[in-house]
């Protein structure tokens, strides 16, 4: 078994733990909201928190850490992770469960692009995109399966388990990744050379492309479940075999996508956007029809994750030699996009326009698409060999 293997299933065991915390509580906002005395509505806000800790903090953890060697950061990163799970679990009061939400999520963003940044520094250059892919997917299988055992684990053993289990988790990926991570020296580039980086027209622009595109998938997917009882006529026993056969597809479709970025960065970005445009149009119709529905909650799963590599090749790929920082800014960016979907899509839902929210979110999706050609303007040549070169330098 090689270095490089370990080391990315390492980090991809611990961006499953990072990842199941972010939508736990979503699964559990009865039970918080009993015990901590407020309305379900209010219990949400814990959901909010850790998304603006994400998208706000991430950059500002990152930046701070940017001098620090990579191995020692991600270990402290895991435990500042550790220690808002804790604080979460042994929360007396509501403040203080949006306290450890809040210290939990300032790892998030921080830990994930140093993951991806990492991930490529120990795999040839040829191999970025699926070293990202792969460390990407412990996200996938954390909304797949650690969130739904979460919440079942806190509906039979009140909401404080899985935070405890979390805490558990995160300390034996600590002992993971410092067994196993590759030691780093700081990098050589300085905050400045950071925040020039992030600041370039092309990483801004594909930052853009990864907010706009991806929150036409959330418009859709935040309320795929009323979409198919309603309009489709499915029970809830089926929408949620829907929903793990959607799991599992975004699974797939992140690592075919991380293989295709591999050979050819630019076909697979415009490849998967043009598909999610396609799609999510034809949802409206597809949901009339009960085979159609299927059909289309399937390809919807295998192109919504599969943005995740080509996107972040692309910010790797702009970002040059200093690129952690761009990293964690796109990985706020996909945040940014999910919650704005999430709201756009609850405006419509509330205008009586349910069934047609695809259109809107084809619409954002194409947008997506048309940002990739001011980030990677047409070549007389496709091949992959006439791609500038991704740095993987840390």
């Amino acid at each position: 078994m090689s270095k490089s293997f370990v080391s990315l299933a390492a980090l991809c065991a611990s961006v499953f733990v990072v990842g199941t915390s972010e939508y736990l509580v979503a699964g559990m906002l009865p039970e918080i909201g009993a015990d901590l005395r407020v309305s379900q509505g209010t219990a949400g806000q814990a959901v909010t928190a850790y998304a603006l800790g994400v998208v706000i903090g991430g950059p500002l953890v990152t930046m701070a850490t940017a001098r620090l060697p990579r191995k020692g950061l991600a270990i402290g990163l895991m435990l500042l992770f550790a220690a808002g799970s804790a604080l979460s679990a042994l929360a007396p009061t509501f403040a203080m469960l949006l306290a450890g939400r809040v210290v939990s999520s300032l790892s998030h963003a921080a830990f994930l692009a140093l993951a991806l940044v990492m991930a490529t520094s120990v795999v040839p250059e040829h191999r970025t995109g699926s070293a990202i892919a792969t460390v990407a997917s412990g996200f996938t299988v954390a909304t797949l399966l650690g969130v739904p055992l979460g919440s079942l684990l806190g509906h039979a053993a009140g909401w404080r388990a899985p935070f405890a289990v979390l805490t558990a988790l995160t300390l034996a990926a600590v002992s993971l990744l410092a067994l196993v991570l590759p030691r780093r020296q700081a990098p050589g580039m300085s905050l400045r050379d950071e925040l020039r980086v992030v600041t370039r027209k092309p990483v801004l622009l594909a930052i853009a492309t990864t907010a706009v595109g991806f929150s036409g998938v959330s418009v859709v997917f935040t309320f795929i479940a009323p979409l198919l009882t309603r309009v489709t006529g499915f029970s809830s026993a089926a929408v949620s075999a829907l929903l793990l056969a959607y799991g599992a597809g975004s699974f797939l479709g992140n690592l075919a996508a991380g293989r295709l970025t591999d050979k050819s960065m630019t076909a697979t970005v415009r490849g998967v956007f043009g598909g999610l445009t396609g799609v999510l149009a034809a949802m409206p119709f597809a949901a009339a029809w009960r085979p159609t529905a299927i059909l289309a909650v399937l390809v919807l799963g295998l192109l919504a994750t599969a943005t995740i590599a080509p996107l972040q090749g692309l910010i790797l790929r702009h970002a040059g030699t200093a690129p952690t920082l761009a990293v964690s800014v796109n990985v706020g960016a996909f945040n940014l996009g999910a919650a704005a979907g999430s709201a756009l899509g609850g405006l419509l839902v509330a205008g009586g326009a349910l069934r047609w929210n695809g259109l809107t979110g084809a619409v954002l999706s194409l947008t997506g698409l048309a940002l990739t050609y001011l980030v990677l303007p047409r070549t007389r040549t496709a091949s992959p060999a006439d791609e500038p070169a991704v740095s993987t330098a840390v």
